[in-house]
């Protein structure tokens, strides 16, 4: 059996069930260079070697994990969940409800967008917002899954279509790095728009959840929520300071074309500008790295896989033996790249990570069937966003769980996982297909 294989299989293995996604990729990096011909040394030197590969994405997020920090202790995340409830009200009436009820979806979707680009914070937001606006929702009878699928849409679709923020980090440093390294001649403004079709597939699937599957009322109990309790006075100087540090990021990216810069900004702006009183500069470092040290080593890791991969030569075998079984079967070749992105992805929990695995195989399996440059783009890049929405290791599906169950209602895998699975892969499997075979 092909080394590509057995090492992809293995490291599925692993993470179903349940193994640190870091350590499945090492070890799986290890039987791949062992069943590749490589022996122990020639597979641990790839294997470090390729780890460099990861460490600008891991330092990225590193940085935009400790400005999300800073700008949670800024007081700007605090006053806009307070502005929310105060407009919405506690106890909206019937007259009002259809209005409020779509005023506050349209609220937190458009804060789940921003926080991948405007307010570069990810998942940040979610356990700060969230909360306090339980009480409305279980009023206004919303069923919570709706909102689940509101949160990973807007976490999911930005970074597929916006080359700003995470989005820079998925579609250029991630995406078209590994795209041309892999041998495909792509150039940053195909990226975006070969991602605008797969990109309608998340939009249609939010439609029907918000149209057809989630559109009665659900009721939950109501239930007082601490941090519903406490209101919070933020400072003027905070709020303008917030802004600075916000715009500051986003200047001094696209300026450089580089997160890592972009973040330090925002997060040296707020860290010497006195509003963080009550935590240290190192305090919130500390707190971003933690919250996003994981996918930043998977993605080291993820590059380190890769490289052994590359170093076996056995890409190009299974690329031989792949179109020997389709033939010249372009449909089903898109449909299975896809699939097998969808598994892959399902088991990291991270379509970022995904990429340098799936890249190093796609690329030369693409061109070998004739797709052109933007459908191979979006084959690799619809592949990896498969199942990033309905993965349970995914933290577009933690996320939403941490503040939706903090009244214990929400359950992670029924009313976070298959949702959004629902809603999402299926609608992106079927748009990224068609744009394979229309691009």
């Amino acid at each position: 059996m092909n080394a590509v294989v057995i090492a992809v299989c293995l490291m599925l293995i692993l993470s179903f069930a349940r193994v640190n996604v870091v350590i499945a990729l090492t070890i799986s990096a290890v039987a791949a260079g062992l069943f590749g011909g490589l022996n122990l040394n020639e597979t641990i030197a790839a294997f470090n070697s390729g780890l460099g590969g990861g460490a600008q994405i891991a330092l990225s997020y590193a940085l935009l994990g400790a400005f999300a920090a800073a700008l949670s202790h800024s007081g700007l995340t605090t006053l806009i969940s307070q502005s929310i409830i105060k407009k919405l009200g506690k106890e909206p009436t019937s007259a009002n409800t259809n209005l409020l009820r779509w005023s506050l979806l349209f609220a937190i979707l458009a804060m789940a967008v921003s926080s991948q680009n405007v307010l570069p914070i990810h998942i940040a937001f979610i356990p700060i917002l969230i909360p306090p606006l339980l009480l409305v929702i279980s009023a206004l009878n919303i069923d919570r899954r709706l909102i689940a699928c509101l949160l990973t849409f807007g976490l999911v679709t930005t970074y597929m279509i916006l080359p700003i923020g995470f989005g820079g980090i998925f579609l250029n440093d991630i995406l078209l790095a590994n795209l041309t390294s892999n041998g495909l001649e792509a150039t940053s403004s195909q990226i975006p728009q070969a991602m605008l079709l797969p990109a309608l597939g998340m939009v249609s699937g939010l439609l029907i959840a918000m149209f057809v599957s989630y559109r009665k009322p659900r009721q939950y109990q109501t239930k007082q929520v601490d941090q519903q309790q406490q209101e919070v006075t933020v400072e003027t100087k905070s709020i303008w300071v917030s802004v600075a540090a916000i715009v500051a990021t986003l200047v001094v990216q696209l300026q450089t074309d580089s997160m890592i810069f972009g973040a330090l900004s925002g997060f040296i702006i707020l860290n010497l500008s006195g509003i963080l009183k009550n935590v240290s500069g190192q305090d919130l470092f500390s707190q971003g790295v933690l919250m996003m040290a994981n996918i930043g080593f998977i993605m080291i890791a993820a590059a380190g896989f890769a490289e052994v991969v590359k170093s076996t030569g056995e890409v190009s075998t299974l690329v031989a033996s792949i179109g020997e079984f389709i033939g010249d079967n372009k449909p089903l070749a898109a449909m299975l790249m896809l699939v097998v992105g969808l598994l892959i992805t399902m088991g990291i929990g991270s379509s970022f990570s995904t990429i340098p695995i799936i890249a190093t195989i796609y690329v030369p399996l693409a061109l070998s069937f004739g797709f052109s440059i933007p459908a191979t783009i979006a084959l690799v890049g619809t592949a990896a966003a498969l199942g990033d929405a309905g993965s349970p290791a995914s933290d577009s599906t933690l996320g939403p769980t941490a503040g939706l169950n903090v009244d214990g209602q929400h359950d992670h895998i029924r009313d976070s996982v298959i949702p959004t699975f629902i809603h999402f892969n299926i609608p992106l499997l079927v748009f990224g297909w068609i744009a394979a075979m229309v691009l």
